[in-house]
């Protein structure tokens, strides 16, 4: 069971115990013990972009932490989707191989952006198991209502017929709702020809009606060419409900061959747990109502963690440059023998590489961003602490 700080130095010289991880610090005793546990109860806050994790017992809290989750997946698939097609049109000459695609015979599929999320949950609770006894797990589940919480009033068939009804396609549906006219110049240009916009890029906005709106071919060629610029914000966006509401029963099923002593629990009973103990709205104090004890004793300290993509697999870069050149895009595995998010020790602090460059000068940063200095530091004056993982951790002090 965890011990105090003094306790595991008093071990570690005496040679009874070595080192097993650096963060969260854990120890292995290298002799028989009594094997007394306490029961632990694992709160699971479960997220679409942070998840929450707390591991307590009756008398207090024994490990804090949020998981930051990649959403950079879309962006990504989009531009190998766009990369390819490049190729196939530009360069090969051939035809797209739709035949070989059978994602849509396989009922267990799911999108590769919803999928990581998925594993990173599995993941960072095998790591929790990995170093404490866990006897029963309770996981927060959400579902949500899209249709009511964009429409409060609607029931029955409504929820049927949608607000595309007797519409052909989208574009059609987006210029009725727009009253067929410009929503930059609002016919000022005089200008017929009526043309849909993406609010945002559509590798990442998509073409949802919320991403799209109306304007006239004179001010879209005018925003194309740097001439004007269009101010339209996009309207909430429903991704993250949707990812919550596809996630909960794959996460729950699959959790639950892993760990058969799972319970599920609802928002509205950590929301009525965490007002009457009077606590703050962060995703591990979630986590802390969702494991049952609310009024232990809390940390004084908790990890932040990330989730990084393991290998860039784009080989070039998607310009040409002059001759005909392809610039390589994937950096070297090792500069001057450390890897990108290698855990380094600079003055007495933990950080993490952020860039690397063939002189040996090196980027290092915190988890949030936060540079050491303005420029570059050298790496004979920091040593490595712990080869990079696609789960960085970094500790953190409570508020």
């Amino acid at each position: 069971m965890p011990c105090k700080s003094s306790k595991a130095r008093k071990l570690l010289k005496q040679n009874k115990a070595k080192v097993i991880k650096i963060e969260p610090f854990t120890i292995q005793l290298l002799y028989g013990s009594s094997g007394y546990k306490q029961p632990i109860n694992l709160g699971i806050d479960t997220g679409s972009k942070v998840i929450g994790l707390s591991a307590t017992t009756n008398k207090k809290e024994l490990f804090s932490a949020e998981i930051q989750l990649r959403n950079d997946i879309v962006d990504l698939l989009a531009t190998r989707r766009q990369n390819r097609r490049t190729r196939r049109n530009r360069l090969r000459y051939r035809k797209p191989r739709f035949l070989n695609r059978t994602k849509s015979k396989n009922k267990g599929w799911l999108a590769p952006s919803i999928q990581n999320k998925i594993q990173t949950h599995i993941t960072v609770i095998s790591n929790v198991y990995k170093i404490l006894p866990v006897s029963k797990i309770m996981i927060e589940v959400a579902s949500f209502d899209i249709q009511k919480i964009k429409n409060p009033k609607i029931q029955g068939v409504e929820y049927q017929q949608g607000e595309q009804l007797g519409f052909w396609n989208i574009r059609e549906y987006v210029l009725y709702r727009d009253n067929h006219k410009c929503q930059h110049c609002k016919g000022k240009s005089k200008d017929k020809i009526l043309q849909v916009h993406h609010k945002e890029s559509r590798k990442t906005g998509g073409n949802s009606p919320d991403n799209l709106i109306t304007v006239c071919k004179t001010c879209h060629e005018n925003h194309h060419n740097d001439k004007i610029n269009f101010n339209f914000k996009r309207n909430r966006s429903f991704k993250d409900t949707s990812h919550m509401n596809i996630m909960r029963w794959f996460l729950f099923n699959q959790l639950k061959k892993i760990y058969p002593n799972i319970k599920m629990t609802y928002g509205y009973i950590t929301k009525y747990i965490r007002i009457q103990n009077n606590l703050s709205k962060e995703h591990r104090i979630d986590a802390l109502c969702i494991s049952g004890n609310p009024t232990v004793k809390k940390l004084d300290y908790w990890y932040f963690m990330k989730k990084v993509r393991c290998h860039n697999r784009q080989i070039h870069k998607a310009n040409i440059l002059k001759g005909g050149k392809r610039k390589l895009n994937q950096a070297q595995y090792e500069v001057k023998g450390f890897r990108l998010f290698d855990k380094i020790q600079y003055q007495g602090k933990l950080y993490y590489i952020f860039s690397r460059r063939n002189s040996g000068f090196f980027d290092i940063r915190t988890l949030d961003g936060t540079k050491v200095n303005k420029g570059s530091i050298n790496c004979k004056s920091f040593k490595l602490i712990e080869r990079r993982k696609s789960i960085l951790t970094e500790k953190r002090m409570a508020g």
